[in-house]
């Protein structure tokens, strides 16, 4: 309602905002040699932390995507993906980023990432994020 003050415990900007701009590992590429072909990468120990409860979440992260000109270097892609274990972000947020950061890396012609999240208090979700939106 307007004008009411946050309760205690209440979701802020600054949650909601948390790990959108945190500095992360460089996704590397390199050339692809053939056309009209997908990849998907599975990556099954996605962590990161609940920027409001500083709990830990856990996920299954499925990148896929058909590449243009260049393909993503796994391990830069390990790199990053580790990266986040220590990042406090909402997993909407951190599937969106992934998606933004591997369009900005290799420009795919299009890409899909999901993320399918270990149940917490009885809720489990799936993040489904697509390019070109």
């Amino acid at each position: 309602m307007k004008g009411r003050k946050p309760s205690a415990g209440a979701y802020t900007d600054a949650h909601a905002q948390s790990g959108i701009t945190t500095p992360l590992p460089e996704l590397e590429t390199w050339p692809n040699q053939y056309a009209g072909y997908e990849i998907t990468i599975k990556i099954p120990e996605y962590t990161a932390i609940c920027p409001k409860t500083e709990l830990p979440d856990f996920g299954i992260i499925t990148i896929h995507y058909m590449p243009h000109k260049t393909c993503v270097e796994l391990k830069s892609l390990k790199v990053y993906i580790h990266a986040y274990r220590n990042i406090g972000i909402f997993y909407e947020n951190a599937v969106n980023r992934i998606l933004q950061d591997l369009v900005k890396a290799c420009k795919p012609k299009w890409a899909t990432v999901t993320g399918t999240f270990t149940a917490r208090g009885g809720l489990s979700s799936t993040i489904l994020a697509k390019y070109p939106r």
